[in-house]
């Protein structure tokens, strides 16, 4: 028999930031179809409970800690798990941040450390994921975008700008590896039910202005988007390259 739909045994994927949030729940999702997981995060008392715990259901992890912050020490990183794995198959860049302030009182040096977080340094660590891929001839690349790029949004100009430019990156890094067997695409997430939406979902006049502006009426989870995560890391999401998938409720698709 052949294997089954969307089936990544064999496989081995990095996830940045999966210590939890919508990196947890894709990690999760993957190692479930029986890819060889890395987890990722800053600290390993925050990774390693994690770690364990899937572990613990039976999947395949390891881990890696590394801040993003530090493209060399990332980038290392990568190279030590080529050696130890023999490949890396697919790379989910979905650590961020964010910072929340009006245009007028947003400040520079705020703006430039949110760019370098969630595009400067994507791009570094990405890239260098990508070399090891094309030497192999097979990739997947991933990155977590935003509707705030696809939308507007008050008091997230920083955030805005950085997944804008992620989702022309995904358009110009596939017009440069698809003939590599390399494909590049991108999640648009909606407002997911995260630590990082946290101050949002305790406000009550968003989280009313949102069930009303979303067509499915509610919040999304993490687990929304991990079957995503998976078509698009699988073999036969082969063909699908320089694309921005939106997983929102219908946000951005309602008047």
């Amino acid at each position: 028999m052949g294997t089954s739909l969307f089936d990544l045994a064999g496989q081995v994927a990095v996830v940045t930031g999966s210590s939890r949030g919508i990196g947890l729940a894709a990690a999760r999702a993957l190692a479930g179809q029986g890819a060889t997981v890395v987890l990722n995060g800053r600290r390993p008392e925050a990774v390693l409970p994690v770690r364990d715990a899937l572990r613990a259901d039976g999947l395949a992890v390891d881990v890696a800690c590394f801040d993003v912050n530090d493209v060399p020490a990332a980038t290392a990183a990568l190279d030590e798990l080529q050696a130890r794995h023999g490949r890396i198959d697919i790379f989910f860049a979905n650590a961020g941040i964010n910072h929340r302030a009006p245009l007028l009182e947003f400040e520079q040096p705020v703006f430039e450390q949110v760019l370098f977080t969630n595009l400067t340094a994507q791009w570094a660590i990405a890239r260098h994921a990508a070399r090891h891929m094309v030497a192999r001839g097979h990739g997947r690349i991933l990155f977590t975008g935003s509707v705030t790029a696809l939308r507007g949004r008050r008091n997230v100009t920083a955030y805005t700008a950085a997944k804008g430019a992620l989702h022309a990156l995904v358009r110009q890094w596939s017009a440069e590896l698809a003939d590599r067997g390399v494909t590049v695409n991108a999640l648009a997430p909606g407002y997911i039910r995260t630590e990082l939406t946290q101050a949002l979902q305790d406000d009550a006049e968003f989280d009313a202005w949102l069930r009303a502006a979303t067509p499915a009426g509610r919040w999304g989870t993490p687990q929304d988007l991990a079957a995503a995560v998976v078509f698009i890391s699988s073999r036969e999401a082969g063909f699908m390259t320089g694309q921005v998938l939106t997983v929102d409720g219908g946000l951005t698709a309602a008047l």
